[in-house]
């Protein structure tokens, strides 16, 4: 009997230890089942922490910062950028603005070999830097350009790996919702590592330094992409022949048409992006510019002609106003309550209420002008429901990761990359790869949420930079979107491409493009400064 009750209580000494393991194993399994990711996160965590009680390992002090941390979620500054950004780029997509960038960059390019294919690459950069949404991005040009593409001739293994690639720029190209979230997670885990080592002043990271980082490197991807397409297209012409020019219309006008349709999209990106690495606005303030910028876009595009107040002058009247505020924002100090208030100040102070003042009417205009189209309800219901989802895995992954630590989790995963063969190399190439891996069954938001907060403060005590971290680390979440079989990006694609496109030739042209973003992990391994110059240049 005693014998028996030994075996028992060794077997529960057995279990207690690998907890920690078994929840990440039970959260895979959960999640491959099909349950929704927030409750899975949630429903694990209180499934272990009880388990944890039972065998007398786990203390029930870990979950008193659990509502703090749903508090904190919420009200994060950093974080409310989020809902700004989903926002921009889902009245871009509905306003069908992406549509008309595709039209005028086919023209553009057409006449060339592979021209169709630079198109697409070259309005995926553009739907990235302005919108941040993968799925919205591959869907909408999959839509749109996969059946011109087939009936002009391409290849449909080339044309399906251009499209499928060029939506998932959204990933590493600013300002996107992997980065912003990237970059609340690093600069936690980068704080936590330094007060490990004993930094009672830890440094910090931001936002801000992650998109700056992410540029070139995303710039790099672009090019690499183009590089390839251009290769296709002189070896293999027959897979992506040029359009006769005659069918595209004379230079002058598809010249014409182009600078129509492109100056809004560039001017709302400068906007955007420009105010964050120029130090004038925080990613918040930038994405909510971009919101609005948006709005005033797509006002313009459905405004009739004549109309004065709720037309296109109102637009041009406001986003006038933006920039002027931006402008004085960048040039003079608008604070109020200050000792001493200079003349030129005082009457720029005055000149920005006025602004202020006039940037509702073109907002107000353009949202007449969405609802008249029946677009408004869409726009704002996609919004919300991206978002909730979004803050959802947030506080389930907050809950998670507090349980997690409890079981020791933190140490396991330490000793794991301590005893990684290679020292740092070794620990973050495993890394790397189990994030490669989970990329086939996880989404970005899961894998940012939960799996980085893990391994990010062992790996950051190592001696790593946060920055180029981060940047790996997005471009690595970027391949897993396009990896057989269970690419999002290929789902997505699959979803809207014509029947006589095969799942195998969706399949066969992502693979070059996966090699070409290992490659762009390899080039970025080797000289971290295309990744961290910049945010040097302009955060010291």
């Amino acid at each position: 009997m005693e014998f028996e009750i030994g075996n028992v209580a060794f077997c529960a000494c057995a279990i207690a230890g690998w907890l920690d393991i078994l929840m990440v194993l039970v959260l895979c399994a959960v999640l491959m089942a099909g349950y929704p990711v927030a409750f899975s996160l949630a429903g694990t965590a209180l499934l272990f922490a009880v388990l944890g009680l039972m065998f007398g390992v786990f203390d029930i002090s870990y979950l008193i910062p659990f509502p703090q941390r749903v508090f904190g979620a919420v009200s994060n500054t950093t974080l409310i950028a989020v809902p700004m950004f989903i926002l921009m780029g889902v009245v871009l997509e509905k306003s069908k603005i992406a549509e008309e960038l595709l039209d005028e960059m086919a023209k553009l390019f057409g006449s060339l070999p592979g021209g169709l294919g630079l198109s697409v690459t070259i309005v995926g950069m553009l739907l990235a830097a302005s919108t941040g949404i993968v799925g919205a991005t591959v869907v909408t040009m999959g839509l749109l350009s996969l059946p011109t593409m087939l009936r002009r001739g391409y290849d449909p293994a080339f044309a399906s790996g251009s499209i499928a690639a060029a939506g998932t720029l959204g990933q590493i190209i600013p300002p996107s919702i992997v980065l912003i979230l990237l970059g609340d997670v690093i600069s936690n885990a980068y704080q936590r590592a330094q007060l490990q080592q004993g930094i009672m002043s830890p440094e910090t990271v931001s936002v801000g330094h992650l998109f700056a980082g992410s540029l070139f490197p995303g710039l790099m991807l672009v090019g690499f992409y183009i590089c390839w397409q251009l290769f296709i297209a002189v070896t293999a012409p027959k897979k992506a022949p040029a359009i006769p020019a005659a069918e595209l219309g004379s230079r002058k006008e598809v010249w014409a048409a182009a600078m129509k349709t492109l100056p809004p999209p560039l001017i709302l990106i400068i906007a955007v992006l420009g105010s964050i690495l120029a130090g004038v606005a925080t990613p918040t303030e930038a994405a909510s510019v971009g919101a609005i910028g948006a709005l005033l876009i797509a006002g313009m595009r459905l405004a009739p002609k004549g109309s004065i107040l709720a037309g296109r002058f109102a637009v041009l009247v406001s986003a006038a106003a933006i920039i002027g505020l931006l402008a004085l924002t960048a040039t003079l100090d608008l604070r109020l309550g200050r000792e001493s208030i200079s003349t030129t100040e005082t009457a720029g102070i005055a000149i920005a209420f006025l602004l202020f003042a006039l940037t509702p009417w073109g907002v107000v205009a353009s949202l007449f002008q969405l609802h008249r189209e029946k677009a408004m309800a869409p726009i704002f219901d996609q919004t919300a429901r991206v978002t909730t989802m979004v803050f959802t895995i947030l506080i389930g992954a907050a809950l998670f990761s507090l349980v997690f630590r409890g079981l020791g989790g933190d140490d396991t995963v330490h000793r794991a990359l301590a005893a990684t063969p290679g020292g740092v190399v070794g620990a973050v190439l495993t890394v790397m790869l189990v994030m490669f891996v989970l990329g086939f069954f996880l989404d970005f938001i899961e894998i940012t949420l939960v799996v980085v907060p893990l391994v990010g403060p062992p790996l950051l005590a190592m001696g790593l930079d946060p920055v180029w971290l981060g940047v790996m680390m997005a471009i690595n979440l970027q391949t897993s979107f396009l990896t057989p079989p269970f690419g999002f990006a290929l789902f997505y694609l699959r979803g809207v491409a014509p029947p006589e496109v095969k799942t195998a030739d969706i399949y066969r042209g992502a693979i070059p493009y996966i090699a070409i973003q290992l490659l762009a992990l390899g080039v970025l391994a080797m000289w971290p400064q295309i990744a961290t110059w910049l945010p040097g240049v302009l955060y010291g």
